[in-house]
């Protein structure tokens, strides 16, 4: 194996990333439409851990009304709607439904109200709006429960190939000029007055890159790349996190026509049960998570959760699962239950009037070219302007 070594005082890159999920691509797409040389490392292959396994949903977060979370639920039903201007081949409007029981947690007026501020956070726009099913119409709902049906309320979401959109915002950082190196493995970072030296490999062999700021975006890998970046002790404060798990199974064939929000009967969390690909999803769980990323599997509690609700809702189906999606989020640490956790993305930097060193804990795929919008405003004081080659806000995504 050979090594490259760059002694050149000169960096050889603005920003340099770690991590190849939806928000480690978008900081490359947003840091390169704002004119800066950025390289994004990636140890697999894009998209493949997290951003790979969510709900393939793109949401305001209706659930995160109940935790007083307006202004999160307001910016991703913004960035919703962008999405399905800006990639309209990777984001699809649905339509979702909500039954309401007689034995539930909340009240036809309580999800009516829900959905009230819901459509008002969206701006009011024609995707915020919703309905209440009459009566005669329940039936429509092949397979669903009947006895002690209350209410029926359809409202609007986005649904997405997460995998495949995290591509299209690796191909639109690559033609703004971002350098994306997939099969990337991160050694170390060392600290230099203005930036970092860090050390990567790959098929070829050992490389070595010099960057006025890194940014750590590995997902639930975050604590082990900060283990092998040197920091400046009295200028790092980490944030407290948790790994939490979310299982999806997945069911052979369309078991249900419409995408469905349903409260789970053990606890009333949100779970959604979808169709996906002539296949259908139930998820997902929030189970604390302490083993290593790379190991996750389901638990058998989780498949028994997720299991209990779709009989709940749907009693006559009866078939098994065939596979499942298992994804790691992360959350900031609390004695809380993860469902009432806070789930805006945390930046924790160095020195947050010139940062060298950014790390991301959390985030959502919904809102992840706001938060490296955000991201890229943070760095302007230390990398200082550039010529502007796009915006993101108004940059097309094609799926190929």
């Amino acid at each position: 194996m050979t090594e490259y070594s760059n002694s050149c005082g000169e960096y050889d890159y603005d920003i340099a990333i770690i991590g190849g999920g939806i928000h480690g691509a978008g900081i490359a797409q947003a840091g390169a439409a704002a004119g800066y040389r950025v390289i994004c490392l990636e140890q697999g292959g894009w998209g493949a851990a997290t951003s790979s396994q969510s709900s393939k949903l793109i949401h305001g977060g209706l659930r995160y009304l109940q935790t007083g979370q307006l202004g999160l639920v307001r910016r991703c039903l913004q960035e919703r709607d962008r999405l399905l201007q800006l990639a309209p081949d990777l984001v699809w409007l649905r339509r979702f439904y909500i039954p309401v029981y007689r034995q539930g947690r909340y009240s036809p007026e309580q999800i009516r109200w829900a959905l009230r501020t819901y459509y008002l956070l969206s701006g009011m726009r024609s995707t915020g709006q919703y309905t209440e099913l009459a009566q005669e119409q329940w039936g429509q709902l092949t397979g669903l429960q009947t006895r002690d049906l209350l209410a029926v309320f359809q409202y609007y979401d986005g649904q997405t190939d997460d995998r495949r959109l995290t591509q299209a915002v690796v191909r639109s950082a690559q033609a703004l000029g971002a350098e994306m190196c997939s099969k990337a493995r991160f050694s170390y970072a060392e600290r230099e007055v203005k930036g970092y030296n860090i050390r990567w490999e790959s098929a070829e062999g050992q490389h070595g890159i010099r960057c006025r700021v890194l940014i750590n975006a590995a997902g639930p890998w975050v604590q082990n790349v900060m283990a092998q970046i040197e920091v400046p002790p009295a200028q790092w404060q980490p944030a407290p996190m948790e790994l939490v798990q979310g299982t999806h199974l997945i069911y052979e064939g369309a078991l249900v026509e419409r995408c469905y929000y349903v409260e789970a009967p053990e606890d009333g969390r949100a779970v959604f049960i979808l169709p996906w690909l002539n296949k259908t999803l139930v998820g997902t769980t929030e189970t604390p998570y302490a083993g290593k990323p790379e190991d996750i599997l389901p638990t058998q509690g989780e498949i028994d959760y997720l299991k209990q609700t779709l009989a709940f809702y749907f009693p006559f189906m009866g078939e098994e699962p065939s596979g499942f999606l298992c994804g790691l989020r992360v959350l900031p640490g609390d004695q809380q239950a993860a469902f009432f956790r806070d789930r805006d993305t945390r930046l924790v930097m160095d020195d947050e009037s010139a940062p060298n060193l950014m790390a991301l804990y959390g985030g959502k795929l919904t809102d992840y070219r706001a938060t490296s919008a955000k991201v890229i405003r943070c760095l302007r004081s230390v990398l200082g302007e550039r010529e502007q080659r796009a915006d993101t806000a108004h940059l097309f995504l094609a799926d190929s």
